[in-house]
């Protein structure tokens, strides 16, 4: 893995050189959009984003864990967790580019 990653500062300087919104507009774009597709996904609905993928909220339940350094059974409790769907489109970018060995 290359282990870079994109801030949220970067991507409002990409859609400030791309849309040509300020700088200031761009930020605030960027944040109704995040704060946006997190009210969603805390209110249980799926976000779709066309060509890259979806968003969504699962529940699951209770069940046995095992500490793996005693060995001792702990119960996991329910909990909802975020899922990350790509879409087709999204895996063949990701493949078309890396046909060698993983770094």
């Amino acid at each position: 893995m290359s282990g870079r990653t994109i801030t949220r500062a970067q991507l409002g300087e990409a859609v400030y050189q791309e849309v040509g919104l300020s700088r200031n507009e761009s930020a605030d774009l960027l944040e109704t959009v995040l704060s946006y597709i997190s009210d969603s996904l805390t209110t249980g609905e799926t976000v779709k984003i066309s060509s890259f993928g979806s968003f969504s909220v699962r529940q699951k339940g209770q069940r046995i864990g095992r500490n793996p350094k005693t060995g001792e059974e702990v119960p996991i409790l329910p909990r909802r967790v975020l899922v990350f769907r790509p879409s087709q489109v999204l895996k063949s970018r990701i493949n078309e580019g890396n046909s060698g060995a993983m770094e």
